[in-house]
């Protein structure tokens, strides 16, 4: 974030790149890419990964549920990962994240090891995502003394409203890149506490205007952008809860 923390909210940050489907693609692969990275992502294992695939028909829409093996590689405390499948690379971080120049490292080994290796001929989509667990030390709260971006309810509606999801999505980089900040309200485990969760998910859709030896200029980019997001979301008094660190 731009400000630092000593309680940042953060409980996963994450950097995926998807490539072309042209770019090649082999069961050896992952191994290689392991090789190259296990140094600071030691163990591994594998997940299967299971998501829906829409495809639109005359009459009708049909749903297939799709499946990919994904390797996932580990720091040793499990605190960080890169997962990767066909066409894929995710860089992940969980909390505790202590910073952007920690987890960036990360993120370019990755990058580098994943093109060593697969020699992709192109980028299709990349994403940096934060997504944030507030939670606020009182059991009731009024939405405007923390956030700067929350649900309007208008006077002619009850005031007292219960759990909600808000989102927006904002253009950046002349129109290249999206924003989309999501604010939910979360459960909690106890009565004097409530819990949101802000994400904020900054991903390119216009990939032909990002080259692959141009990849880290437009990660710079977009992390700027999405600390600008997370400061302008919260007001003072939420930034308080977290603690600043000042250098």
């Amino acid at each position: 974030m731009g400000k630092k923390y000593k309680n940042p909210p953060i409980v996963e940050a994450i950097c995926e790149f998807r490539f072309e489907p042209d770019s090649p693609w082999d069961l050896v692969m992952p191994g290689l890419i392991y090789e190259k990275v296990r140094d600071t992502f030691g163990k591994r294992r594998q997940k299967k990964e299971i998501g829906w695939h829409i495809e639109p028909k005359v009459e009708s829409i049909v749903q297939r549920v799709q499946t990919r093996d994904l390797m996932q590689f580990l720091r040793e405390d499990e605190s960080a990962l890169a997962q990767v499948g066909p066409h894929l690379l995710s860089v992940n971080h969980l909390k505790p994240y202590r910073s952007w120049q920690e987890f960036l490292p990360l993120i370019r080994k990755g990058f580098e090891a994943y093109c060593e290796v697969v020699e992709p001929t192109n980028i299709q989509r990349i994403g940096l995502r934060y997504v944030n667990r507030i939670e606020i030390p009182h059991p009731r709260v009024e939405l405007e003394d923390y956030f700067e971006f929350y649900p309007h309810v208008g006077s002619n509606l009850p005031q007292e409203h219960g759990p909600f999801t808000v989102g927006i999505q904002v253009p950046y980089e002349d129109s290249r890149d999206i924003l989309k900040v999501v604010l939910t309200s979360a459960n909690t485990k106890t009565l004097d506490t409530m819990a949101f969760i802000l994400d904020l998910d900054y991903f390119l859709v216009q990939p032909e205007k990002a080259a692959l030896d141009q990849i880290f200029e437009w990660v710079d980019v977009a992390h700027n952008h999405v600390e600008d997001a997370f400061e302008a979301c919260i007001t003072d008094r939420l930034g308080q809860i977290f603690e600043e660190v000042v250098d």
